[in-house]
């Protein structure tokens, strides 16, 4: 592996790579810094938290510092909210001894673009699965905190789950027990996910509870163990959530909650990522001492999250989303309506065959030789 001198960056920036704790570059930015410095189109596909976005950030910002002038680069994401935080950050990071004003990707005259490839994990990485019951899950969640909390009180964790309702009684349950806990979901207005996404990175609050609006481009070095409360149902998934810890050569832990109905899709996982996930040792005794406490708490938290207009907000945001898209709302839900009046009349009639098939086969009235038309 080479340095960052031989890729032909600025002694500045190599500067600004040692004093944030980088001394060497990475396979894709070692690949990819050269090409785009000489002003052709590229390419970049790497595994989660292997340097893309520094790949491309430097080679911009050193262009940028040759002929400091204008709107000098436009940045693309995939997603309105994370991603571009952090690519900002990166931006204001490596860039600071030039003054910039935030903006980013890439000039016109060339293309660079990058993906994140995500067929398989990173070796740094440790994977677990914990096997349990639905109704034990919240409570195998609330063990698996405590201890990391005992162990290690300063590591990060961060929690995905699958709906923002889900994310915030979540929220809620944690801290009823006491536990530093804050969330980050499309329910929230964007200032107040900048807000959170702050405190947690800056460990004034120590576990994220998020939604898959969080899976990509969220890095954060210090996030030592990735917890998934359902398990992803797209491998794809999986990979993008776990993506957020073991980042830059550093080690992490992942533990997924498998329940009874989720075998298949762990099998899906272990085939794409041609790994297979280890069992965490949960103590079991442990976690059936709190089982009764955990669902009750979470049966208060989901009562006082039923009080408050939560579900109407989600509606509303629903709406304006749609509305986004060109679509017209009432049209949308009249069409719903009617989907769902046909799928009940078709039901009805299955219902009404199987019935009538099942009062033949009892009253002996089938033949092989006969021939019924429905």
């Amino acid at each position: 592996m080479s340095d960052f001198s031989s890729l032909g960056l600025s002694d500045w920036l190599i500067d600004q790579c040692k004093q944030m704790g980088i001394s060497k570059p990475t396979a894709v930015q070692e690949n990819c810094v050269p090409p785009i410095l000489q002003g052709r189109d590229c390419m970049g596909c790497a595994k989660t938290g292997s340097g893309k976005t520094a790949a491309f950030v430097l080679p911009v910002l050193q262009k940028l510092s040759e002929d400091p002038f204008g709107i000098f680069c436009l940045v693309l994401t995939p997603t309105r909210f994370v991603i571009t935080c952090q690519t900002c950050t990166k931006f204001l990071k490596f860039g600071q001894k030039l003054n910039i004003e935030l903006l980013a990707t890439l000039a016109a005259s060339f293309v660079v673009f990058f993906a994140e490839s995500w067929v398989r994990t990173v070796e740094e990485l440790d994977q677990r699965y914990i096997l349990t019951p639905e109704k034990v899950k919240d409570a195998y969640l609330v063990h698996l905190i405590q201890k990391f909390q005992d162990e290690h009180e300063d590591w990060s964790i961060i929690i995905f789950t699958n709906t923002c309702k889900n994310c915030q009684i979540l929220t809620m349950m944690l801290r009823e027990f006491n536990f530093p806990t804050i969330s980050l979901h499309s329910m929230m207005k964007q200032k107040q996910r900048f807000a959170n996404l702050a405190k947690f990175k800056s460990s004034v609050f120590k576990i994220l509870i998020a939604t898959d609006v969080a899976a990509r481009g969220l890095d954060i070095p210090t996030v030592q163990v990735v917890i998934n409360h359902n398990t992803p149902g797209l491998p794809k998934i999986y990979i993008h959530r776990v993506g957020r810890t073991a980042r830059a050569g550093r080690h992490g832990v992942s533990i997924t909650l498998v329940t009874q109905y989720d075998i298949h899709l762990v099998h899906s996982i272990e085939e794409q990522i041609q790994t297979k996930l280890k069992e965490y040792p949960a103590e079991e005794s442990e976690v059936l001492k709190i089982l009764t406490q955990v669902n009750v708490t979470r049966r208060e938290c989901e009562i006082k999250l039923e009080s408050t207009d939560f579900d109407e907000k989600k509606e509303i945001n629903k709406r304006k989303q749609m509305i986004l898209e060109g679509k017209d709302p009432d049209l949308e839900q009249k069409r719903k309506e009617e989907l769902e009046k046909i799928r009940n009349q078709k039901k009805k009639f299955k219902n009404k065959i199987h019935e009538a098939i099942q009062r033949k086969t009892d009253t002996g009235g089938f033949s092989e030789e006969k021939n019924f038309n429905f």
